[in-house]
């Protein structure tokens, strides 16, 4: 055993290294602010800022369990109705918007995703235009910009996380699986093309709209010269799943929306969807006459779906000893970082060092839930790979390489 970590057994400084030094890069992605939401408020006033921490309140819970399905739940609802008791600060702020988005801020606010709004009409050309009825009346410039003001609402998350626990409601996590979009778009004219920031901005936003909503991490193709090499429109229009698979590893993506969306002459917008998740590949059509509608329902399945799979029971909780064994641990960074890793992963309540041998340590987890959900959860970084296929070693240990 080399001299650092001996050293390190004598002084028995276990998990509080993490606090001490600066940590590496994480390459996962966590999703930050679940527990805090900004919304617009008209003034100060004590109605309207009540009804700001409701509003905010339905956000997070929508957030922290990432399923629309909590919200119907009585209990919740009275939970949301009296929620000053779960705040832990709230503040203030101003700041200048263009006019037409604070309308669609309140419209957003009032629709919970736009999944009721009704119908707007878009462009054929896979644009999205304004509607008639959006536009000013006749001779009437409407102001460019106005000051609007926003509270900023801070909940404790142990509060919350009780609530949900005694409504019986999972609570997700805030490592979650990163989602990589190709979508294919198709014009009246049947041309195709790869959605980007050039070709549709206002898909993308309402893409990264609700993924901020409901703290999904998403990502999109760089679309350069290597994924054009590697897939084009015909290949994702017909879902080729090995061709998608292929070109989506670059971007390390723990599971992969594919999409072709039509926009027809007379307005509809007409598609397909495939999810490709694990093992598994769900494909299922879409029509709406709608955009946000169109993009937010299938969105919305696949994030209920993750949220299912990786969220945390409630009657699951009690905690469990699991013994890790991880391999290439050869400096004091690397043990900080590796215990900082373990102490951030959702389902791991406390961890304690019990043995070190060279780059090899053994740690004994407290976990809330069950072994499979912490390998998922460890599987979405890739910090720690797997020494031996089935993850488990002869005496039960789990064991793992540290790679970062």
């Amino acid at each position: 055993m080399n001299r650092f970590f001996t050293n390190l057994l004598a002084l028995g400084f276990a998990t509080t290294l993490l606090v001490l030094l600066p940590m590496s890069p994480v390459r996962a992605l966590p999703v930050s602010g679940l527990y805090s939401e900004r919304i617009a408020v008209a003034n100060e006033s004590d109605s309207e800022r009540q009804r700001a921490i409701r509003a905010a309140l339905e956000s997070v819970v929508l957030k922290v369990t990432g399923s629309r399905r909590a919200l119907e739940l009585a209990s919740v609802s009275r939970a949301i109705n009296s929620g000053q008791r779960f705040v832990e600060s709230i503040s203030y702020s101003s700041e200048t918007v263009p006019a037409e988005a604070v309308e669609a801020e309140a419209q957003g606010e009032q629709s919970d995703g736009g999944l009721e709004d009704e119908p707007n009409e878009r462009a054929q050309d896979g644009q999205v235009g304004a509607s008639a009825a959006d536009s000013p009346a006749a001779g009437v410039e409407p102001p460019a910009s106005r000051e609007q003001r926003y509270i900023t609402v801070q909940f404790a998350r142990s509060l919350v996380d009780e609530m949900l626990t005694n409504a019986n409601v999972p609570v997700w996590g805030s490592n979650r699986p990163s989602v990589l979009v190709w979508m294919v778009l198709q014009n009246a004219a049947g041309e195709r093309s790869m959605l980007s920031a050039d070709s549709n901005p206002e898909i993308m936003a309402l893409m990264q709209d609700f993924a901020s909503r409901r703290g999904l991490p998403i990502l999109f193709p760089l679309l350069d010269f290597v994924d054009r090499q590697n897939l084009d429109e015909n290949q994702v229009w017909t879902f080729d799943a090995e061709a998608i698979r292929a070109a989506s590893q670059r971007y390390g993506a723990d599971s992969v929306l594919a999409a072709r969306l039509h926009f027809t002459a007379s307005g509809q917008l007409v598609g397909l969807w495939q999810f490709i998740f694990r093992d598994e590949i769900q494909t299922f059509d879409g029509l709406a006459t709608d955009l946000e509608a169109y993009l937010f329902e299938p969105l919305d399945r696949f994030t209920t779906e993750l949220a299912g799979y990786f969220a945390l029971m409630p009657e699951a909780i009690a905690s469990q000893r699991v013994r890790l064994r991880v391999d290439g641990v050869d400096d004091l960074q690397a043990y900080a970082d590796l215990v900082a890793y373990v102490l951030n992963l959702g389902v791991v309540d406390g961890v304690v060092t019990t043995a070190l041998n060279g780059e090899r340590i053994d740690l004994s987890l407290d976990v809330l839930g069950d072994v499979r959900q912490l390998n998922e959860l460890i599987s979405l970084d890739r910090d720690l790979l797997p020494v031996e296929p089935g993850l488990e070693s002869v005496d039960d240990r789990l064991h793992y390489r540290w790679t970062r």
